[in-house]
């Protein structure tokens, strides 16, 4: 690969975020002075957009649900991001909420990101969690049951949209007793309705 090749490298990605670690595969070097001089160049001459430390994109108009599973990782799009956007609640939040290993609300280019720690075994199953354009996202079952997970007293507007035979499916991920009582009592209301 010669020196002219590493930007063309990038620019073809179908990524609109990446990380240093990234890069270094993509160009084959762990010589981490060589990477960070390079992509220092590619920034100083506008060529790249430098995020926050370690990320960068090829410009300010990247996908922030990318972003958000970038920041930390690993970590996934859950909470109220999924449950508005499916239709399990219906107040708008302009923040991203992600599952992570910790708990943080970090602000980049005027997008809030709130993580929520949940357990590292919860964490890392993939069980109810899709990939779509470079990152990944619970499905609503599986946000639903994240919810729950954090606040068992969080009110849901529409759990009509479930599918509760996914939802018992994933649940057996939490192994939390207290939560299945507060599910079962979520879908006897719900039968009820």
């Amino acid at each position: 690969m010669n020196k002219q090749n590493y930007l063309l490298d990038l620019i073809k990605l179908n990524k609109t975020v990446f990380t240093i670690k990234e890069i270094s595969l993509l160009w084959n070097s762990s010589d981490n002075n060589f990477i960070k001089e390079k992509l220092y160049r590619y920034t100083k001459s506008n060529k790249l957009f430098r995020i926050r430390k370690g990320i960068y994109s090829k410009d300010k108009k990247f996908e922030t649900n990318e972003l958000a599973t970038k920041i930390f990782t690993p970590a996934y799009i859950s909470f109220e991001t999924v449950l508005a956007k499916e239709g399990l609640i219906f107040q708008y939040y302009s923040q991203i909420f992600s599952a992570s290993y910790q708990t943080k609300k970090i602000t980049v280019l005027n997008q809030e990101y709130v993580y929520r720690k949940i357990k590292n075994e919860i964490l890392v199953n993939i069980k109810g969690i899709e990939n779509k354009n470079n990152y990944s996202i619970a499905t609503k079952e599986r946000a639903f049951l994240d919810m729950i997970y954090i606040n068992k007293n969080f009110y849901f507007d529409n759990l009509s949209v479930l599918n509760w035979d996914k939802v018992f499916d994933l649940l057996p991920i939490y192994n939390n007793k207290a939560m299945q009582k507060t599910v079962n009592k979520y879908y006897k209301e719900n039968k009820n309705d």
